[in-house]
C-alpha cells in the first residue's frame, strides 16, 4: 500500500512514522509511506505556501499554487495515489469502518491543512474528499494524518504479528473491546475475574462478549443503537455473566 502525505512539516510525520507499528510496516514494505513537502513547490526563495484571506480576518490560508504543483508533480513522476483526502474539521468522520475501507485499497493520499485552512479551490478541484478525526480544531492536519495512517496500516495484512488483534479490538464488531488483565492475579487486593483463570476457553469467550457488551452499553450506547440494540444472544450473554455487585 502506498500512502502520500502532503505537509509543510514533513519531519513531524516522518519522525513519528519511523517508529513502532508504522516503522515496522515501512521496513517490511507493507506500507510505502511517502512524505511530500509542500514548500518544495513554492514559487519564491522564502518558500511561501500561505497568504492572507480575501475578505479579511485573522490568520493565513494555505494557497492553491504550491498544493496543486506538489500533487501534480508527484502524480507525473510516481503516478497518481488516489483518493486524495484533506484533513479538515468539516470532513467525513474517520472511524474504524473508514479505516477498513482504506485498508482494502492500493493506496491513498492525505493533505495536511495549517493556519486558518486551505484555499477552497484545492478542496473543490484537487481533493477527492475530506476527513475529520473528531470535532476538534488542531493547529494542523499532521496529527490527524498520522491517526489515519496508523489506523489503516495496522489493518494491512502482515503488519501486526497477531492477526487476531484486529478482529477482537474496539469497534471491530461495533462494540468496545472487553477489559484486559495481566499478571499478577491479585494487585492491591484487586483480583482478576475468575473466569479468565479457569482455562475454559469457551467460557472465557462468552465472558469477553458479555464484558464488551456491558462496557459498550455503559460508555458508548450510541454504538449499540447503531447495531439495532441488544439481540437475544446478547441478552443471554449478559444474563450468564451479571455485573458484579
Amino acid at each position: 500500500m502506498r500512502v502520500d502525505v502532503y505537509t509543510i512539516f514533513p519531519d513531524l510525520v516522518d519522525g513519528y512514522a519511523s517508529g513502532s507499528i508504522l516503522g515496522r510496516a515501512r521496513a517490511q514494505g507493507a506500507v510505502d509511506l511517502r512524505v511530500r513537502d509542500l514548500r518544495d513547490h513554492a514559487e519564491d526563495a522564502r518558500r511561501t505556501v500561505d497568504d492572507t484571506p480575501f475578505g479579511g480576518g485573522a490568520g493565513m490560508v494555505l494557497a492553491p499554487g504550491p498544493i496543486f504543483a506538489a500533487v501534480e508533480a508527484v502524480e507525473a513522476a510516481d503516478g497518481p495515489c488516489r483518493p486524495l483526502y484533506a484533513l479538515t474539521p468539516g470532513g467525513r468522520r474517520f472511524d474504524h469502518a473508514t479505516a477498513r475501507e482504506l485498508a482494502q485499497t492500493d493506496g491513498f493520499s492525505l493533505l495536511c491543512g495549517r493556519y486558518e485552512g486551505i484555499d477552497q479551490r484545492v478542496l473543490d478541484h484537487l481533493c477527492d474528499g475530506e476527513l475529520s478525526v473528531g470535532d476538534v480544531v488542531l493547529a494542523g492536519g499532521e496529527l490527524g494524518a498520522l491517526v489515519v495512517v496508523e489506523a489503516v496500516a495496522r489493518l494491512v495484512e502482515g503488519v501486526l504479528g497477531n492477526e487476531a488483534s484486529t478482529t477482537e479490538e474496539s469497534f471491530a464488531d461495533g462494540l468496545l473491546e472487553y477489559p484486559q488483565y495481566t499478571k499478577p492475579a491479585s494487585f492491591r487486593d484487586w483480583g482478576v475475574p475468575e473466569v479468565l483463570r479457569s482455562g475454559d476457553h469457551g467460557r472465557v469467550a462468552r465472558w469477553r462478549r458479555a464484558a464488551a457488551l456491558r462496557r459498550t452499553q455503559q460508555q458508548r450506547p450510541d454504538l449499540l443503537a447503531a447495531r439495532g440494540g441488544l439481540s437475544d444472544e446478547d441478552r443471554a450473554a449478559l444474563d450468564e455473566f451479571p455485573e458484579p455487585a
